[in-house]
């Protein structure tokens, strides 16, 4: 039996973050909100149950992380990625983008660089450019297909004795690329040899679509796990977001412990007791809930597509291998970014992520979330189509 993402949640009423803002970000509320990369999906209800059973006990105090959440967690990535770590490898944090900062703070000093591929998630190069890094772009390549790879050449080209640390996006936000096993290899050989820290961003790793196969950056080799942290989560997969809870694991002694010293003096302490009980909730029972999400994704993206095919002219799809998270190619629309992002509010009623936002190499695209109900997904599909007949005509 399926589970039934054909309807969710109402969430006006709600402090959404996506609905919220709509007055300050798009200066209207009369938009579909199709940006901040949560989903309108209903969180699973053995996630929910698993919490209103904590809540039954009157007491909500301090609390570490148990072992048990951990632990789940590990089991996971074992099963579904081939992916092996201890518990002591792991470290609680609240957000992927509050451990790169970590990251940046115990890798790299004042003035020292750091590696971003762009186009990429906007906190990427503010993360590094806050913290006064150099920042080092390493545009990605991208074919007449819209397929995004690497720019090894120009990766090459760019380090020096004072590059770092490289931020890695795996499976890639916003392109939606899962990395092949040698593309990443190629990466790693660089960092081998100039001895550059990675911290992977693998937040979207479980949203990966058949044939593709996520592969742990970490997992490639004992030279990997020597200079590898890795970013994962149940956010994304479960839509949790508002659990604030993920984990940084470290495999490698000395790096795990020039980051527990920066990790330290921010005080990250231990979370959200309900938070404990959610993530092993997840990870626990989330295995068949994900393989029908990712199905029902798919389709989403699907319907997205045959719409973008209908009008080839203004707007091309890039092709998708992981994330909820479509790259519209919009220049054949002959607009400057202001103007198409007014498109997308005025004409299409629809709130989306500007492509400039993820850097200069994005001018041209818009970014949508695809994670939502069937019936939102019509919603979206019917509000896209009109705007675009009538931009064509």
């Amino acid at each position: 039996m399926l589970y039934d993402f054909s309807q969710s949640a109402c969430r006006k009423d709600t402090n959404a973050e996506k609905y919220t803002l709509r007055e300050e970000l798009f200066g209207t509320e009369d938009v579909q909100p199709v940006w901040v990369a949560d989903m309108d999906i209903d969180t699973p209800d053995f996630v929910l149950n698993a919490v209103q059973k904590r809540v039954q006990h009157p007491i909500v105090g301090y609390e570490e992380v148990p072992a048990s959440a951990f632990n789940a967690q590990r089991a996971w990535m074992s099963k579904t990625h081939g992916f092996e770590c201890e518990l002591e490898d792991m470290f609680y944090s609240h957000s992927v983008v509050a451990s790169m900062h970590v990251a940046i703070e115990a890798f790299s000093q004042e003035g020292e660089g750091v590696i971003v591929q762009t186009p990429v998630y906007s906190p990427f190069f503010h993360s590094v450019l806050g913290l006064k890094r150099k920042l080092v772009k390493n545009p990605l390549k991208v074919d007449e297909k819209g397929l995004y790879t690497f720019d090894i050449e120009d990766l090459k080209s760019k380090i020096t004795p004072t590059t770092k640390l490289l931020l890695l996006c795996s499976p890639h936000n916003p392109v939606g690329r899962v990395w092949k096993k040698e593309e990443l290899e190629a990466i790693l050989a660089l960092c081998v040899e100039h001895n550059i820290v990675v911290f992977a961003d693998e937040i979207h790793s479980d949203l990966v679509y058949a044939p593709h196969k996520h592969t742990v950056f970490a997992s490639l080799s004992e030279e990997a796990k020597r200079l590898t942290l890795s970013a994962v989560g149940v956010g994304k997969t479960f839509n949790m977001a508002g659990f604030a809870m993920s984990s940084v694991i470290i495999q490698d002694e000395e790096l795990r412990q020039r980051f527990k010293k920066a990790y330290d003096r921010v005080h990250f302490a231990q979370g959200s007791v309900l938070s404990h009980v959610a993530y092993e909730a997840a990870y626990k029972d989330g295995a068949k809930w994900l393989e029908d999400l990712k199905l029902h994704l798919h389709k989403n993206y699907e319907m997205l597509r045959a719409v973008c095919e209908k009008y080839p002219k203004l707007i091309k799809i890039t092709p998708i291998e992981g994330t909820y998270l479509a790259w519209l190619d919009c220049r054949g629309m002959n607009l400057r970014d202001k103007k198409l992002r007014e498109f997308f509010i005025q004409e299409a009623k629809l709130g989306l992520n500007a492509g400039i936002s993820f850097g200069k190499e994005g001018s041209g695209f818009m970014r949508l979330n695809f994670a939502v109900s069937t019936q939102k997904m019509l919603e979206i599909i019917k509000k896209l189509d009109k705007a675009l007949s009538l931009k064509l005509h």
